[in-house]
């Protein structure tokens, strides 16, 4: 069964119209990229597209209710939601710093969890 697949390109800022062609899930022919970083994500969003997930995670004793998060490299697709419940039962307490990781092997991925942004301490 033939599939035209077509795609915006997210591998540099020119955000490229790409058409990938498609035979029995097998890709027959890629076109509309102007960079190899085109053909490479064109591959890979057809095949086994990824994502990075960013969320926020409640504080305790924070001056802020909430720390900005995200896994430290791209996850599969079909595991956001696993992360995302993942993400919902957490909480940290303050002080956190940019890089922390807040959560390993988020929802069974292998990947971690990590702040994006410093929390200080609520003072008193």
């Amino acid at each position: 069964m033939e599939e035209t697949r077509n795609l915006t390109c997210i591998g540099c800022p020119l955000g490229c119209s790409i058409q990938v062609e498609m035979e029995n899930d097998k890709i027959t022919g890629i076109f509309g990229n102007t960079c190899k970083r085109g053909e490479v994500y064109a591959r890979k969003e057809v095949t086994h597209p990824t994502r990075i997930v960013t969320s926020t995670v409640c504080v305790e004793h924070g001056i802020i209710p909430v720390v900005s998060v995200k896994t430290e490299t791209d996850i599969p697709k079909e595991k956001i939601m696993d992360v995302m419940r993942s993400i919902k039962k957490l909480k940290v307490y303050a002080p956190v710093h940019t890089g922390d990781v807040i959560l390993e092997n988020a929802g069974g991925t292998g990947v971690n969890l990590v702040a994006t942004k410093e929390v200080l301490t609520k003072t008193k």
